[in-house]
């Protein structure tokens, strides 16, 4: 590259020099900045390095010199996103268990350059927080890049979806054949990324494992299922269906320990309707899919909870508590 050329990225260079190696706890001097441009090829009197900084502030990057022993330190302030925005991400990126080991890799050290060569530094250190489970699958990326084209084509999508044997191999469900669904909303539910579609075969909303789609395309017929997505809240949705498993939609009502107010909360949000019973105890009435999933929640509550209505889900847990008498009782 010429000494031309060099000169007229000599602001980038300078940029670039100033967001790696500088932050609001290390600034460069102007020698500091001076020989940085050099390394590029560079040469740039003070004067001009002036109006370079001077011509960026007014582009609107924080640049901030600072007085400090007779000398002036200069470091970019206010970035797009703050450290602890960055953690945040890098926290997500990593525990998320449907992104792979080498794609989480890869994002976090896309996300470091969001920050300076320090603040990266306390980047990597987040990558270490525990060994969580990750998939395999990096074809979910690209499964979500065409499930969110299908959306905005409002098209349909048709896959194949399988499910993992004894064997630890995977098996092709609905007997091989195409599952063909019309894609509305992905939600990310139970560290898992979920499609939400309508399927018109079996004329219902049913959700989808992204990570569990083989040969995912983008069909040409247009997606169906409109009327029932008219007023669809996926946050409403995702807090009836307990661990993404599907049961029959039933109001439920609960009698609960005061103490497991919190746990109310945290599933089915602070707009729940709370019934005081007595000092000790409240009531809830939530719209569920009664799956296994939903009644093991509740058996896994103890005796702070009771079922108060309907009597069909009253008898589903005795039954799961006859089953287990009769398999774990002497």
């Amino acid at each position: 590259m010429g000494i031309g050329c060099n000169q007229r990225l000599r602001i980038l260079y300078l940029l670039q020099t100033l967001l790696k190696k500088t932050d609001d706890e290390h600034g460069l001097t102007m020698r500091e900045l001076r020989d940085a441009l050099n390394a590029y090829g560079i040469e740039a009197e003070r004067k001009t390095i002036y109006a370079d900084i001077e011509a960026l502030q007014c582009f609107g990057i924080d640049i901030i010199g600072v007085r400090q022993d007779n000398t002036y330190y200069y470091h970019v302030g206010g970035r797009e996103f703050e450290l602890a925005e960055l953690k945040l991400l890098v926290d997500s990126v990593q525990s998320a268990k449907f992104i792979t080991e080498k794609k989480s890799r890869q994002l976090i050290k896309k996300l470091e350059g969001l920050a300076s060569e320090y603040e990266g530094q306390q980047l990597q250190r987040q990558v270490y927080v525990s060994g969580r489970i990750k998939a395999n699958n990096e074809a979910i990326y690209y499964n979500v890049d065409k499930i969110h084209e299908a959306i905005a084509k409002n098209v349909k999508i048709r896959f194949h979806y399988f499910q993992w044997n004894v064997k630890k191999e995977q098996e092709l469900r609905h007997s091989g054949r195409w599952y063909c669904i019309s894609p509305w909303a992905l939600s990310w539910d139970d560290e898992n990324y979920y499609l939400v579609g309508y399927d018109k075969e079996a004329e219902e909303i049913r959700h989808y494992r992204v990570d569990k789609m083989l040969d995912l395309e983008v069909a040409r017929e247009k997606r169906e299922g409109g009327k029932y997505f008219r007023k669809f809240d996926i946050a409403v949705y995702t807090r009836k269906i307990f661990g993404m498993f599907d049961g029959e939609e039933e109001l439920v009502t609960l009698r609960l320990d005061n103490k497991l107010a919190g746990v109310v909360i945290d599933r089915f949000g602070r707009e729940t309707t709370f019934f005081p019973v007595d000092r000790d105890s409240f009531e809830v009435k939530v719209r569920v899919a009664v799956s296994r999933q939903f009644l093991g929640w509740l058996i896994a509550l103890g005796d702070g909870v009771e079922v108060v209505s309907p009597e069909s889900v009253i008898r589903r847990i005795r039954e799961i508590g006859r089953e287990l008498r009769q398999k774990y009782g002497k």
